[in-house]
C-alpha cells in the first residue's frame, strides 16, 4: 500500500514539481495539496498522512504557525521542511524543529533547480528515511530473532576518574530536533569537551549552535579554525566543512576544518572528526550516536576503537526519527550503552563526570 503524503505550498509551480516528484516513486501518493496553512490545518484535523511536506513562507498561516496550532492541539504529523538556503530561512528551518519539524529539505532557487535530479533524490531519500516500514519495526522490536544484531557490551559505568576525556557526537536526520533533549540538559562544568557532527549545510549549524547556545548553560558555538578545546564547551562542525581534531606540542587540542570533497556527499562527515581523533592525547573518548539515516560515523568509530579506548552510546530505536546511524553502530558490535534520547545527556555525565 502507497504511503500517503500531503503537499503544502502556495507556489503553483512547487507543488506541481513536488508533487511529481512524490508520485513518481511507487512507494509514495500525493493524496492532497493546500495552498496555505489554514487549508493544511483543516486537512490535519480531519485526516492522517503518512508525512507532510510544508513549504514555510505562505499566506494567511505560514509553515511556523501552522507547526505551532498542530503542537497546541496535540495533532501528530511527521513533517519536513522546505527551507530556502539563507541566514533568516536558517533560523526560522531550526525554530521550526523546535515546533516539531522532523527535518528539511533546502528550496530550490529557480525551476531549473527545482526539476533536478538532486531535488528529487533529497525529497525521496528524506520520505523514505522518515517513514519506517511495519517490517523494520519489527525487527527492531525483537532484535534477538535476528542473529546478525549484536547485543551490547557490558555496562561500565566508571567515571572520568582524572582521565582525559573527549566526547564526541554524532547526527543527522531529526538530529537538530534530538540535540535539544541533550545539550541543555548538560551541564556547564561538564568534565569534557564535546564536539559535535550534525549533517547541515553552511549557515544552518550556526543558527543551530546559537540556538543552541541560548538553551543551554553548557557553551555550544559553532567551531572555527583554531579553536582550541576546552572542558564545558561544545563545538559544533560547520556545514560545508570538515571537522579534525589535532594535538599540539603544549598538550591542547585544536579544531582544524577542511573543504576536501564530501564523502558519502556528507560534509561534515563523522567519520573524518572520528578517525582524526586516532592521534589525540585523550584517554577515552566517548561517541555518541544519535538519530540519523545511513551509517557515517560507524567506520570511524571502528578505526578509532583500534587505536584508543572508546566508550559508545548509542540512541534507541524507539526515540530515534531514523533508526540508520544508531543501527550502523550496534550492528558493528561497539556499543556499550543503547539509551532513550531522554537518557543521553545522563547517560554522558555519569560517564565523564563534572570538574
Amino acid at each position: 500500500m502507497k504511503k500517503n503524503i500531503l503537499v503544502v505550498d502556495d507556489s503553483a509551480l512547487m507543488r506541481r514539481v513536488i508533487c511529481d516528484i512524490i508520485d513518481s516513486d511507487s512507494t509514495f501518493q500525493v493524496k492532497d495539496i493546500c495552498r496555505d496553512g489554514l487549508e493544511a490545518y483543516e486537512k490535519l484535523k480531519a485526516t492522517a498522512y503518512d508525512a507532510v511536506v510544508l513549504d514555510i513562507n505562505m499566506p494567511r498561516m505560514d509553515g511556523l504557525e501552522l507547526l505551532q496550532k498542530l503542537q497546541e492541539d496535540g495533532i501528530k504529523a511527521t513533517v519536513i521542511v522546505v527551507s530556502t538556503l539563507t541566514t533568516k530561512g536558517a533560523d526560522v528551518t531550526i525554530r521550526a524543529m523546535e515546533l516539531g519539524a522532523i527535518d528539511f529539505i533546502t528550496k530550490p532557487c529557480n525551476v531549473i533547480e527545482a526539476k533536478s535530479d538532486e531535488f528529487r533524490r533529497r525529497i525521496l531519500q528524506m520520505l523514505k528515511a522518515v517513514i519506517r516500514s511495519d517490517d523494520v519495526k519489527a525487527q527492531v522490536a525483537e532484535p534477538a530473532k535476528d542473529s546478525s544484531v549484536k547485543m551490547p557490551r557490558k555496562l561500565e559505568r566508571t567515571g572520568a576518574s582524572g582521565k582525559k576525556v573527549l566526547v564526541a557526537l554524532a547526527c543527522s536526520t531529526g538530529g537538530p530536533k534530538a540535540l535539544q533533549s541533550v545539550v541543555p540538559y548538560l551541564p556547564k562544568d561538564l568534565n569534557a569537551p564535546m564536539v559535535l557532527v550534525q549533517h547541515m549545510p553552511i549557515g544552518f549549524t550556526r543558527s543551530m549552535a546559537e540556538r543552541l547556545n541560548e538553551l543551554s548553560d553548557i557553551e555550544v558555538r559553532e567551531a572555527k579554525e583554531g579553536d582550541v578545546l576546552k572542558k564545558g564547551c561544545v563545538y559544533v562542525a560547520p556545514g560545508g566543512k570538515h571537522m579534525e581534531i589535532k594535538k599540539q606540542a603544549d598538550g591542547n587540542h585544536v579544531v582544524r576544518l577542511n573543504e576536501e570533497p564530501p564523502i558519502g556527499g556528507l560534509r561534515p562527515c563523522a567519520n573524518v572528526t572520528y578517525e582524526s581523533l586516532r592521534t589525540s592525547g585523550y584517554d577515552e573518548i566517548v561517541c555518541v550516536v544519535l538519530t540519523g539515516m545511513g551509517s557515517d560515523g560507524t567506520g570511524g568509530i571502528l578505526s578509532l576503537n583500534s587505536k584508543k579506548k572508546i566508550y559508545v552510546i548509542s540512541q534507541d530505536a524507539a526515540s530515534c526519527v531514523v533508526y540508520g546511524m544508531p543501527k550502523a553502530i550496534a550492528d558493528a558490535g561497539v556499543v556499550d550503552e543503547v539509551v532513550p534520547l531522554t537518557e543521553i545527556a545522563q547517560t554522558i555525565i555519569k560517564k565523564v563526570g563534572v570538574q
